[in-house]
């Protein structure tokens, strides 16, 4: 069982005992420490993208969660945009259409990393028992946009995908 695995058993938990019976709050445990040593929201990066879809408690939505890491989201693709000079921002027009670059490339790679499946063959890669034609058997959809805005989205999908294995990489070592 992968440390995602363990991290969803816990936060579905009935109990959060710890005993020799329980270990429930083992993975819960190890996702916030690991949180202290990295980028600070892994643990809501794992639940936003594993959890928050399964959760049985009809009042504990995962939009909440959703909005949180977006926001923070956001501000990280802001912060990556001007470190890596996405756009030069000399006039106040510029900080603008800067400021919508961002916003968009962080709500369109945030969106892809949940769920980049297919329209056409919702992920599976086949439509009609032949290869889908859209993905060309891939199961991946497209992010939309134009070409420098779809690379910088594709850019910070892996950004994303690589906070999320580091942070499961670190929890997973901290509860062994």
């Amino acid at each position: 069982m992968g440390f995602a695995d363990q991290f969803v058993w816990g936060l579905n938990a009935a109990t959060l005992q710890d005993d020799a019976q329980h270990h429930a709050a083992e993975p819960l445990a190890a996702a916030a420490l690991a949180d202290l040593t990295g980028a600070g929201f892994g643990a809501l990066l794992t639940r936003v993208k594993y959890a928050d879809g399964s959760i049985s408690k009809t009042f504990e939505s995962g939009a909440q969660n959703l909005a949180q890491l977006l926001r923070i989201w956001i501000n990280r693709v802001t912060e990556k945009g001007r470190e890596r000079r996405w756009v030069k921002e000399g006039t106040e027009w510029d900080v603008r259409a800067a400021m919508t670059l961002y916003r968009r490339v962080a709500e369109r790679s945030l969106a892809y990393w949940l769920d980049g499946k297919c329209d056409a063959c919702h992920g599976t890669g086949t439509t009609h028992r032949m290869i889908c034609q859209p993905c060309k058997g891939s199961g991946r959809g497209e992010i939309g946009g134009g070409g420098f805005e779809r690379e910088k989205a594709l850019d910070m999908v892996s950004e994303l995908e690589g906070l999320l294995q580091a942070h499961n990489a670190r929890s997973a070592a901290l509860l062994r």
